[in-house]
């Protein structure tokens, strides 16, 4: 009886060691109770925070996907899904509006557009209505054209770029931690309607990280028999998030090197200043850090 105590308090201790380890570790709980929510990054705040522009400017994304080609690595069958998201361009329109600084025009699904402004036109023209044809024609007013046009896309999705872990065991008791760090690279240029000119590139990097945490035991008990017991948690950040995120940090990055060259003006300068001396800032802090772990170009170059 007191063995078994015993043994019970063993396993008792591991599983709570491992609760306290898993603290940072992303739960499945944690999940059910924010379904249905909107994901905010950490780059969000900055970018709804930037001051208003003196005229908000139409932009135009015909399409931003993903160019790695990359699979998800098959486990128990074949699978074809990619390893990183198909919807980036709804992601980045997502991020123009919110920045508040460009007015996205339709440009996607640009056929669909045009076919109900032509179902519109044609049916004033079959009833042969007058009053029904000034009615479609003030429905339908002039689209709105854009004169910036936003290309791009994920150009990078690199996994295991470190790897480690530590484990322990003593008498059979013992626990291990694991991590893996991925990374995603987002590029997006400003090109000018007018001339085709490339106005603007920015690239923008978001680290993955993967985390594991695992905790056994085993002993025999008496003659011919053993007890083991195993517990773990494992946590991968969705590669879907770390997407957007590079995405809103790209948009961000755009709309201060777009007002250092004068692509755009805001509506206070001098309050804006702050904004580009700290942007600066960081991005020679970024690059010093940089040449210290012996890269280059790891994270936030402009070109």
């Amino acid at each position: 009886m007191k063995s078994k105590i015993r043994y019970g308090g063993i396993f008792l201790a591991l599983a709570l060691a491992l609760g306290g380890c898993a603290g940072p570790v992303y739960s499945p709980f944690y999940e059910k109770a924010m379904s249905g929510t909107e994901y905010i990054t950490s780059v969000h705040k900055d970018l709804i925070s930037l001051p208003p522009p003196e005229k908000q400017v139409p932009v135009a994304v015909y399409k931003f996907r993903d160019q790695t080609g990359q699979y998800k690595p098959p486990t128990t069958s074949t699978n074809f899904s990619t390893a990183v998201t198909q919807g980036a361009t709804a992601i980045l329109i997502k991020a123009l509006e919110d920045s508040g600084w460009f007015i996205p025009v339709e440009r996607e699904n640009l056929a669909n557009l045009l076919q109900e402004r032509k179902i519109i036109l044609q049916m004033g023209q079959q009833y042969a209505d007058e009053k029904l044809k000034e009615a479609t024609s003030k429905i339908l007013q002039p689209l709105i054209y854009a004169g910036v046009i936003l290309e791009g896309g994920v150009i990078g999705y690199d996994t295991n770029i470190v790897s480690g872990g530590f484990g322990a065991k003593y008498f059979g008791a013992g626990g291990a931690a694991q991590y893996r760090v991925d990374r995603v690279t987002v590029y997006l240029r400003a090109v000018s309607v007018k001339n085709g000119a490339i106005l603007k590139t920015v690239q923008a990097t978001k680290v993955i990280l993967s985390q594991q945490l695992s905790a056994g035991f085993f002993r025999f008990v008496r003659l011919n028999r053993l007890l083991e017991i195993e517990a773990g948690i494992a946590s991968n950040e969705p590669v879907e998030m770390a997407v957007q995120e590079a995405i809103e940090k790209a948009v961000h990055d755009l709309i201060i090197e777009g007002v250092k060259i004068g692509m755009w003006k805001p509506k206070e300068p001098e309050v804006f200043k702050a904004v580009v001396e700290k942007y600066e800032r960081e991005r020679k802090e970024a690059l010093k850090r940089l040449k210290q772990m012996g890269e280059s170009s790891f994270w936030g170059e402009v070109s």
